[in-house]
């Protein structure tokens, strides 16, 4: 019994050693620029010996844990591989002058200060603060109050429930050009006609602005209506049957009841809109492109509805600079983990007050 164990210790330890070795060969011929086609097999084969090597160990008291971290490895090192390390490597790509392909040099906050001069870049900071204000407080009050309405015994009800939540399983790049078709020949139509109106709104930026946040609204808050929905059914019929026998009225039973005891529903709610709202980039894109005139900081700038997402994708893309659009893109990522991290305790404060 001790020969076997000593016997499996010794190929754990192996197996350890050899997964590790080629993984971290595989890790330093990626990072190098390599073009050896083996470097995922390795990669690979490097973490089944890892895996196998720790199911191997001859321990009892850590066994459960090591069988346990072993069905979570597939989603860790996926989650490593696509996510942390990429991460990683673009923090400091966004110190160099990468083209994409390869480094040359070290360059330090170069990047950081040229994109802090560079108006365009600080309106579309705004106009992305801008677009997420307003689009948080509209979808959530929107698919607040479609959620009401789905929640009552009308006939029909799951008819409208579907209608409403099919916008969102429209992808945005299709959903911004089907737009752009209303906008620019349907619309204009109709209000030819009505109003003696013959521009599209996507002829100026502060219009062109009103309709990406029109058309974002139509997408998401039948999604947000749907997780509304779900809080709502969670109210317990009981306490609303109290509430209608003590003479609560609807607005009463609403604002007193109903939205206090969702608060965790608003918090998940809030924190999804603003997410996704801060990321905007397909119908952006698709819709106006980031085009049109505005003026700020005594400067006329040509990408008055150009957001975040979309100018660092125009940086790293269009202009073929990788390593400012990279050095934007972790300004945006710092920019996002802050105000969700401000957004969510301030939530959860708002729970514990109802």
């Amino acid at each position: 019994m001790a020969e076997s164990k000593a016997g499996n210790k010794g190929l754990s330890i192996a197996l350890l050693v050899i997964g590790a070795a080629l993984m971290g060969y595989a890790l330093v011929l990626d990072f190098s620029g390599s073009s050896a086609p083996f470097r995922g097999a390795l990669l690979v084969v490097g973490a089944v010996a890892i895996l196998a090597g720790l199911y191997y160990f001859p321990t009892i008291e850590h066994h459960r844990s090591i069988i346990n971290f072993i069905f979570l490895f597939p989603l860790l090192f996926t989650f490593t591989v696509t996510v942390i390390i990429p991460m990683a490597l673009g923090i400091g790509y966004s110190f160099t002058d990468w083209n994409g392909v390869k480094v040359s040099n070290f360059v330090g906050l170069s990047n950081y200060t040229s994109m802090f001069q560079d108006p365009a870049f600080i309106w579309s900071i705004v106009l992305t603060f801008l677009f997420v204000v307003v689009n948080m407080i509209l979808v959530n009050v929107i698919g607040f109050l479609l959620a009401l309405l789905c929640s009552t015994k009308i006939k029909g009800v799951d008819f409208y429930r579907a209608s409403y939540f099919l916008p969102n399983l429209i992808g945005g790049i299709v959903l911004g050009y089907i737009w752009q078709f209303i906008f620019s020949n349907v619309l204009i139509k109709l209000t030819a006609s009505a109003f003696g109106m013959r521009n599209s709104l996507l002829s100026n930026s502060r219009t062109a602005f009103i309709a990406i946040i029109i058309v974002y609204i139509w997408q998401y808050a039948g999604y947000i209506m749907l997780i509304y929905i779900t809080g709502l059914s969670t109210v317990p019929k009981d306490v609303l049957e109290a509430a209608s026998i003590d003479g609560a009225n609807a607005m009463t039973t609403l604002f007193k009841i109903k939205i206090p005891m969702i608060a965790s529903t608003i918090t998940i709610c809030t924190f999804l809109t603003l997410t996704s709202a801060f990321k905007q980039f397909d119908v952006n894109m698709a819709l106006t492109n980031g085009t049109g005139s505005v003026k700020f900081m005594g400067k006329t700038l040509s990408n008055g509805t150009q957001m975040l997402a979309l100018n660092i994708y125009n940086t790293a893309i269009s202009k073929n600079n990788y390593a400012l659009g990279q050095a934007k893109a972790v300004l945006f990522f710092i920019i996002l983990a802050c105000v969700s991290i401000i957004q969510v305790r301030i939530s959860n404060s708002k729970e514990v007050e109802m």
